[in-house]
């Protein structure tokens, strides 16, 4: 007989995942015993055990495995750096904002915060001004009806600059953005004239024409002077026919030259004025009362488009009357209290009588009608 293989030492082989039964090694019979459960008999020593060989894992799921862990890693990584920069980043910001209230001045009223600024140039430096507060602010107006004198008592006033008719050139108010792109450097004081203390100016603005995109934009601009606390200063004339008149002699003048072969808008001797007042202009009867009805038009337009901003509402007549009217002007611009002067000399004194060529049709034209009172004099200087 041949011998009987010893299956310990050389096990069959298997396959992966197959079930094999492999008895149990011989036990000495003590060992059988001293296991065997008290009370059973005798019997089988040996147990039946389950063996499952796991199947070989392949390399491609093993790198597979790495790389994952490695996106993790990195993806963690790259979480902390960025955590890391937005704290950075606020610590900055919360900087800019204690160094902005450092400059506030807390006896101020609180109602007032809101159009009180601290303009940062990037032209030059505010140096040891830049904690002076500074109002911005707008002179709303139409042509000949004051402002130019207006401007030039509002600049004799130390802290003040209010740089002229800025949006009289067409490409700064083509649209809406270049209308606001020229707002923001004259209110950052880095718009540059004549007019400009910009250092420790107090109180910053220009005048601005009704007819020069004022109307067509008042949406978008009424609006921009809310959200940026701009204070508004409306100017009109009462006596709407004396506008007439100098506009039509102002517009005759810039042909005829009469200052030497000069035009001149303004004037600054009496003997100047007395040589442009010479002309008297003739009112077109046939549409004179339609234009002064559009002329009415326009100012309360205006005064209806703004009434949401924080304005102040001057006629031209009250201020030459009542020179305590630029008290008034100051308190609303926060500046301290100055005397305001111009070198500028009204051209047409006196009786509108004296100036219009066709004075009798407009006084029969005009009797009757809600503009007669344009007839009379309403100062005398």
């Amino acid at each position: 007989m041949g011998r009987i293989r010893d299956r310990t030492r050389n096990p069959p082989r298997t396959r992966p995942g197959q079930v094999l039964a492999v008895p149990d090694p011989p036990r000495t019979q003590e060992m059988a015993s001293q296991t065997r459960p008290s009370g059973a008999g005798p019997g089988r020593v040996f147990r039946d055990a389950l063996i499952i060989k796991p199947p070989k894992k392949s390399p491609a799921s093993l790198r597979m495995l790495v790389l994952v862990f490695a996106m993790v890693c990195g993806v963690y990584i790259c979480s902390v750096c960025l955590r890391q920069t937005n704290i950075h980043t606020s610590t900055k910001f919360i900087n800019v904002e204690v160094n902005q209230r450092y400059c506030h001045d807390n006896d101020v009223d609180k109602s007032q915060t809101p159009y009180l600024h601290y303009p940062k140039p990037t032209s030059f430096s505010r140096a040891e001004c830049a904690c002076n507060p500074v109002r911005l602010f707008t002179i709303l107006s139409m042509q000949r009806s004051g402002s130019g004198w207006f401007e030039t008592l509002l600049n004799s006033h130390t802290n003040v600059s209010s740089n002229g008719e800025i949006f009289s050139v067409k490409e700064r108010r083509s649209n809406v953005s270049s209308i606001f792109s020229t707002l923001d450097r004259v209110y950052n004081l880095d718009w540059f004239t004549s007019a400009s203390k910009n250092q420790c100016s107090a109180a910053v603005g220009f005048k601005w024409m009704l007819n020069q995109g004022l109307i067509e934009y008042h949406k978008e601009i009424a609006e921009y002077f809310n959200n940026k606390g701009v204070s508004v200063i409306f100017l009109f004339r009462r006596n709407l026919l004396r506008r007439m008149v100098s506009v039509l002699a102002n517009s005759y003048d810039r042909y005829a030259k009469l200052l030497n072969g000069t035009h001149k808008s303004h004037v600054h001797s009496h003997e100047e004025a007395d040589t442009l007042s010479r002309y008297k202009p003739v009112m077109n009867s046939t549409s004179l009362v339609m234009d002064l009805k559009l002329m009415e038009k326009m100012v309360l337009d205006a005064l209806e488009h703004f009434s949401s901003t924080r304005h102040i509402v001057l006629y031209y007549e009250d201020l030459i009357k009542n020179r305590t009217k630029l008290v008034d002007v100051q308190g609303f611009l926060g500046l301290p209290q100055m005397e305001l002067t111009s070198r500028q000399v009204k051209i047409h004194r006196g009786s509108l009588s004296d100036h219009i060529k066709n004075w009798d049709d407009v006084t029969k034209i005009l009797r009757g009608t809600t503009y007669e009172s344009f007839l009379q004099t309403d100062y005398t200087n």
